[in-house]
C-alpha cells in the first residue's frame, strides 16, 4: 500500500514537471526572436545614455562655473531619464514573452531546429563583435594612463577621462547588441543561463538581486547628499556592479547546496 502511494506521488510529480510544460510554437518563437532584435538597439543606446552623462559634468567641473556645473547636471539627470524611459518602455513591450525566460517549457515540431540554424549562423558575427567590445573597453583606459604617467594637467586628465567613458559606451554598446540577440537564442533553445536549472536558481535569488540594488542606489544616494560630491560618489556603481557579480556566485553556490 506505502509503495502505491510513492509511486502515484512520483507519477504526479512528474506529470506536474514534465507533462504540464507549456508548448512553445514556431510563431511564437519567431515573435520573441524578432520582439528581443528590436530591442537590442534600444537597450544598448539607452546604457550607452548612462555611461556618457557624467562627462558635461566632469568637463565643467575644472571650471568652478555654478551655472555651467548646473547646465551639466541637469544634462546628466535628462539622459539619465531618457534612458530609464527607454528602459521602461523596452521592459514593457517584451514583458508578454518573458515567461519564456522564467518558466520551464517545451518547444513544437521544427522549432528547435530552426533556431539552432540561426544560432549557428549568428555565432561568428556575434563572436567578433565581442572580441570587439571587449578590446574597447580595455583599451580605453589607455589615454588616462597616458596622461597620468606624463603628469598632464587636471583638464587634460578630465578630457582622457571623457575618452575613457566614450570608449566604454561603444563597447558596451556593441556587447549588448549581440548579447541581447544571442540570449534570444539561448532561451528558445534552454541552453547557457537559462537552462531549467538556471532559471530555478534565478527564481530563488531574485530577492537577493532586488534588496542588493535598492542597498546601493540608498548608499549612493545618502552619501552623494551628505557629501555634495556627485563627480566622486558615482564610482560606487562600477564597484557595486563588480561586487554583485561576487556575490550573486556566493549566493549561486549556497542555492545549489541546499
Amino acid at each position: 500500500m506505502l509503495k502505491d502511494e510513492v509511486e502515484k506521488e512520483n507519477t504526479e510529480t512528474i506529470c506536474d514537471t514534465d507533462c504540464e510544460l507549456h508548448r512553445v510554437s514556431m510563431e511564437e518563437a519567431n515573435a520573441y526572436m524578432n520582439e528581443k532584435k528590436k530591442a537590442a538597439p534600444m537597450l544598448a543606446n539607452a546604457t550607452t545614455l548612462c555611461i556618457l552623462s557624467p562627462i558635461p559634468l566632469f568637463l565643467v567641473s575644472t571650471f568652478n562655473d555654478g551655472l555651467a556645473i548646473g547646465i551639466a547636471c541637469t544634462t546628466l539627470l535628462g539622459m539619465v531619464a531618457l534612458a530609464v524611459f527607454i528602459f521602461i518602455k523596452t521592459e514593457i513591450k517584451l514583458s508578454p514573452l518573458q515567461y519564456l525566460e522564467q518558466e520551464p517549457f517545451e518547444t513544437e515540431y521544427g522549432v528547435t531546429g530552426l533556431v539552432k540554424e540561426k544560432n549557428q549562423s549568428y555565432q561568428e558575427h556575434y563572436s567578433f563583435s565581442l572580441a570587439c567590445g571587449v578590446v574597447l573597453c580595455i583599451l580605453s583606459v589607455i589615454p588616462l594612463i597616458i596622461a597620468g604617467c606624463m603628469e598632464a594637467s587636471d583638464y587634460i586628465c578630465t578630457l582622457c577621462l571623457a575618452v575613457l567613458l566614450i570608449l566604454v559606451s561603444v563597447g558596451a554598446n556593441i556587447l549588448i547588441r549581440v548579447s541581447t540577440i544571442k540570449s534570444s537564442y539561448d532561451t528558445l533553445l534552454q541552453e547557457g543561463d537559462y537552462t531549467k536549472k538556471e532559471k530555478l536558481v534565478k527564481k530563488k535569488t531574485e530577492t537577493f538581486t532586488g534588496v542588493y540594488w535598492c542597498l546601493v542606489t540608498a548608499v549612493y544616494l545618502g552619501w552623494s547628499l551628505w557629501t555634495k560630491q556627485w563627480d566622486v560618489t558615482y564610482m560606487i556603481w562600477p564597484v557595486a556592479a563588480v561586487l554583485y557579480v561576487a556575490m550573486y556566485g556566493i549566493v549561486k553556490m549556497i542555492m545549489k547546496v541546499d
